[in-house]
């Protein structure tokens, strides 16, 4: 898929946006990726690119990163499930997006991709869901989930009413290589490898390699449908099904208690309490514990039928992101 125009990839020193950029380089287009002068070099370090420097909120920054771009994988967000100050969470994924959104369409960007989440999307007991159930802002579960509804809703407000030529995708929960922060959900998985979750609720996930997420960019991009979204997931799985298979691959014990989730609620208001001294996001929050009171399951049938979309087991995913921890210095 060799291409001549200039492709803008926001976020990629981060997880996914920077599986979309080595996804971009390994199919030679040219790319420009716009990052804060703050933020970590090291995802972009392999790949050549263009790096134009900026906060995505940044008008002007904005407008020249986007001078000579056709093409837009706007995949930065601020992924953080608890932080002292959720205003920061709304001004980057919604502010943020808006800023992105205006300059694209002033600078006669041909086609967009817009990196949304299931968090989205409604969940159902018992049941994979689709693309077909969105959440109102006031449903949403939490600070992150709220913003990442809102910018959605703003994203689709703007192709309805002004043209915007996006293509929405929704990935469920990435793992793998390069997640330098990490995410909330590598954490997990590093903290699972290391030993330290000796036990688990009773939730489910949907897991997929953050590989497959950025080839599902790249597939929309070239065969999304305007305004449409698209869940980008792997397999579902309960959490004790995922603990169990690092445990194989650390060659460490499994947890087997598990434990409900009411008594836990004390346990994690203390864990906020003292995170809003210390500044560092806890391990346990309120809002975790009432999102995993759900299976969240969901279906990437509409992205396999209209995308070419193919996603491979999570065990694979589960594993390339234990080697990379290991290579990268995180889990000794």
């Amino acid at each position: 898929m060799a291409a001549t125009h200039l492709t803008l990839v926001t976020g990629a020193t981060g997880f996914v946006g920077s599986a979309v950029l080595t996804a971009l380089a390994a199919n030679d287009v040219p790319v420009r990726v716009l990052a804060r002068a703050s933020s970590s070099r090291l995802n972009l370090s392999a790949v050549p690119c263009q790096i134009a420097v900026g906060d995505m909120t940044d008008k002007a920054a904005v407008a020249e990163a986007l001078r000579g771009v056709r093409r837009l994988y706007h995949v930065a967000a601020d992924y953080r499930l608890w932080t002292r100050r959720p205003e920061e969470l709304r001004r980057a994924n919604v502010e943020g997006t808006r800023v992105i959104m205006e300059a694209a369409l002033a600078a006669g960007v041909e086609r967009i991709v817009y990196t949304s989440s299931v968090a989205t999307l409604r969940a159902a007991h018992g049941a994979a869901i689709d693309e077909t159930a969105p959440l109102r802002e006031d449903e949403a579960i939490g600070a992150y989930k709220r913003s990442k509804v809102a910018a959605e809703r703003l994203v689709e407000q703007m192709v309805a009413d002004r043209g915007l030529p996006a293509v929405i995708v929704c990935p469920s929960t990435p793992i793998g290589p390069r997640d330098v922060k990490p995410t909330p959900t590598g954490r997990m998985v590093l903290e699972a490898a290391q030993g330290k979750i000796p036990a688990f609720v009773d939730t489910g996930l949907n897991l997929v390699h953050v590989d497959d997420v950025a080839a599902g960019h790249l597939q929309a991009m070239e065969r999304g449908r305007i305004g449409e979204r698209y869940i980008l997931g792997g397999q579902d799985a309960s959490l004790r099904q995922m603990l169990v298979e690092i445990a194989r691959l650390t060659s460490r014990p499994a947890p087997r208690i598990a434990l409900p989730r009411a008594p836990l609620y004390p346990l994690a208001y203390a864990a906020e309490w003292v995170a809003s001294f210390t500044g560092k996001e806890p391990m346990l929050t309120r809002d975790a514990l009432t999102m995993a009171s759900h299976h969240m399951f969901f279906s990437s049938a509409k992205a396999e039928r209209e995308l070419g979309y193919h996603a491979r087991p999570y065990p694979e995913a589960l594993a390339d992101a234990i080697s990379w921890f290991r290579e990268a210095g995180y889990l000794t």
